[in-house]
């Protein structure tokens, strides 16, 4: 990989309560706690000085590493080779059933353990809290290091000299070692035997998991990782799937885009669940079918698009003094976009509630009995059919009558009718078809003759990718020539020169886009595969995957090198990905979904 090509040289771990990012160094570059939401507890990934620092390195120069993933795990491990000898980092979260419940500490442990000669290394464990504002106070206990001031026990349990850490010096790993962080609850049992416990135990529980996951025989170690990547993105607690672990990491170096994505789209819920469904975790499902019950039931009015991840309404939006990734600013806590119309949410939901209706494993008759939630949903897209919004893009200056917005209108409409169906409810299925009809006649204001193409929006004659869709959710159908030539006229002014697929090419809040949202080049792979175009669909994947990093994890945003920017790793990228390997693995005319 040449050296200009940007790409996010970091792994992720976690066990569903927390996230940490670790890099090709074995530094934590990026660790919030006690919530994904939360201030940092390391944070160099934006602030070098403010940010803390929690490193093992060695003195050695020169000096090379290899990180990796233990197979079908979450468990990270990064060796370094020098003149001195070598020695492996293994990172992990503890996870794993106990007691009848998940054991999901905050807790992270890192394993050092000696491969060959006497390898040097240094620990450096310095901890901050209020977003790097304040400093603790360090007292050592007889084999642990206390952080005061931090607003809770934070506590470092090691068998490495607490000097050597505490100094900084160098010492000669000549045995296996333990560092155990911990935040809240503190490490009161026994150190090695212990770790080696919770290692072996979370490594089964991994491997158990993508044992129980359906594949396809297409892209399978991709699609592993993309899973076990989308799983630790839930949080168990409520629930709620978050975009990104991470904050106002640039969509493109320099333009300002910097965003928070620490929370749950769900806008974007459609996609997740369809993924979940196809990968047989009926789990997860669950819980986040139960997620959005809960902020649904908790509206009144309207539903916003993003909540927080305990379906916290308010995400007031504010920038901190710091330097920020690779001095991009501004670094941005909270996201605006929680104030925004985003009418498609109505669709989407309904979409997501149709397993409540007619998956066995989920309905029962007290389900298929109340479509009050049905018909409420009914109404806000009746409601909103003549108000312009914000669209999938969350333009800050301006609302207009989006395509997609009416698209997933027409779906969740579609979804309501076979929810009324399933219910013999006969009322029911004449609003949900009446509507869809009204959707679908919106959707026609938006084809554009001179374009042969649907555009982004009634008026305008900007093309849009998240029109794909109108393929992707058969709308048009796939062996119809309207599909096949809206598919063109998105080729010829959406493909980037890296063959990837711009979002829009025109002028938005902050100027031209330079760089492709990747979610869309996974929505053209199943556009491609929907109109039969199999070997471009596996095409655009390949050109997909050479986006990802070193271990195969996706970015938002990518640039013409296939470099990587904005928040990462990106559930919508990884979510993109796994929806159109099944598309082309299965054949499905259809996500699974709406079937």
């Amino acid at each position: 990989m040449s050296h200009a090509v940007h790409k996010y040289e970091m792994g992720v771990i976690g066990n569903c309560s927390y996230l940490a990012y670790i890099d090709t160094l074995a530094r934590i570059q990026w660790l919030c706690m006690p919530r994904f939401d939360s201030s940092f507890v390391f944070g160099s990934l934006l602030d070098r000085q403010k940010g803390g620092e929690f490193s093992i390195s060695t003195p050695d120069a020169p000096f090379a590493t290899n990180q990796y993933y233990q197979n079908n795990t979450n468990v990270l491990c990064t060796e370094f080779r020098s003149g001195s000898g070598t020695f492996v980092v293994t990172d992990f979260a503890p996870r794993f059933f106990h007691y009848e419940r998940y054991f999901k500490p905050l807790m992270l442990i890192r394993k050092l353990e000696p491969l060959s000669g006497d390898p040097v290394v240094r620990v450096i464990c310095n901890p901050r809290a209020g977003w790097g504002a304040v400093e603790p106070q360090i007292v050592f206990g007889s084999n642990h290091i206390r952080f005061l001031n931090l607003g809770i026990q934070v506590r470092l349990t090691t068998d490495i000299p607490l000097n050597y850490v505490f100094e900084p010096k160098p010492f000669v790993l000549n045995q296996t070692r333990y560092l155990v962080f911990t935040y809240g609850e503190p490490l009161e049992a026994p150190l090695a035997s212990t770790a080696e416990d919770f290692l072996r135990r979370t490594e089964e529980y991994w491997i158990q998991w993508v044992k129980t996951t359906s594949i396809p025989m297409l892209y399978q170690e991709e699609v592993i990782r993309s899973a076990l990547i989308l799983k630790l993105h839930q949080y168990e607690d409520t629930g709620g799937i978050i975009a990104s672990g991470t904050t106002s990491l640039p969509e493109e170096d320099g333009a300002g885009r910097n965003w928070d994505y620490r929370y749950c789209w769900v806008r974007d819920s459609f996609y997740t669940l369809n993924a979940f469904q196809s990968l047989g975790h009926f789990e997860e499902l669950e819980k986040y079918f139960h997620f959005i019950q809960n902020v649904i039931m908790g509206e009144s009015g309207g539903i916003q698009p993003v909540y927080g991840l305990s379906g916290e309404k308010d995400l007031l939006e504010k920038e901190l003094d710091l330097p920020g990734y690779r001095n991009n600013r501004p670094v941005r806590i909270g996201n605006s976009a929680y104030l925004q119309p985003q009418n498609d949410v109505y669709g989407q939901l309904l979409a997501c509630l149709l397993p409540l209706y007619i998956d066995r494993r989920l309905a029962s008759d007290r389900h298929r009995r109340q479509t009050g939630l049905v018909l409420r949903l009914l109404d806000a897209i009746e409601k909103t059919m003549d108000v312009p919004d914000s669209g999938i893009w969350e333009y800050r200056g301006r609302r207009q009558f989006h395509c997609y917005t009416y698209l997933f209108h027409w779906v969740g409409c579609n979804a309501a009718l076979k929810i009324a169906n399933a219910s013999a409810d006969n009322t029911l299925a004449v609003r949900a078809s009446q509507l869809g009809l009204e959707a679908a006649r919106r959707i026609e204001h938006c084809f554009s003759k001179n374009k042969h193409a649907y555009v982004q929006a009634i008026g305008a004659e900007d093309l849009d990718a998240s029109t794909l869709q109108l393929i992707n959710m058969h709308y048009l159908d796939p062996g119809g020539d309207r599909a096949k030539e809206h598919l063109n006229a998105l080729e010829k002014e959406l493909l980037s020169p890296n063959g990837l697929l711009f979002r829009y090419a025109h002028m938005d809040d902050f100027g031209l886009p330079k760089v492709c949202f990747l979610a869309c080049s996974f929505w053209y792979a199943e556009a491609l595969a929907c109109v039969g175009r199999i070997d471009d669909a596996c095409k655009m994947l390949e050109l997909g995957l050479k986006c990802s990093n070193h271990l195969g994890l996706f970015s938002e945003d990518v640039d013409f090198s296939c470099g990587q920017w904005g928040n990462f790793p990106q559930t919508y990228s990884h979510v993109g990905f796994m929806n159109a390997v099944y598309r082309i693995a299965n054949g499905r005319g259809l996500p699974i979904f709406l079937e």
